[in-house]
């Protein structure tokens, strides 16, 4: 259990560096929203991987409720991007 938890932290890490990489050098608002979409999924599971590993369920909510505001960020993100580029404006 513990080679697979070092995988798994290492692999987890090396996700955040790269979308922390992206996040600043994306070229496009669209860019940075995906890799802190990854960023956000890469962070629920490091969160999920540390639940197995000490074997408890009280962070079961907290992964519900990061996993809710990060999906409400990109559909906001992409209503705003949607109509930005039909409108050129606010609705």
């Amino acid at each position: 259990m513990t080679v697979v938890a070092a995988v798994c932290a290492v692999l987890l890490c090396l996700t955040g560096i790269t979308c922390m990489i992206r996040i600043v050098r994306g070229p496009t608002m669209l860019d940075r929203t995906v890799a802190a979409d990854v960023f956000v999924a890469a962070c629920i599971g490091a969160i999920g991987v540390e639940a197995a590993i000490n074997r408890h369920s009280n962070t079961l909510p907290i992964l519900v409720a990061l996993a809710f505001v990060a999906f409400l960020g990109s559909v906001s993100i992409a209503r705003y991007a949607a109509s930005q580029a039909i409108g050129g404006g606010s609705r």
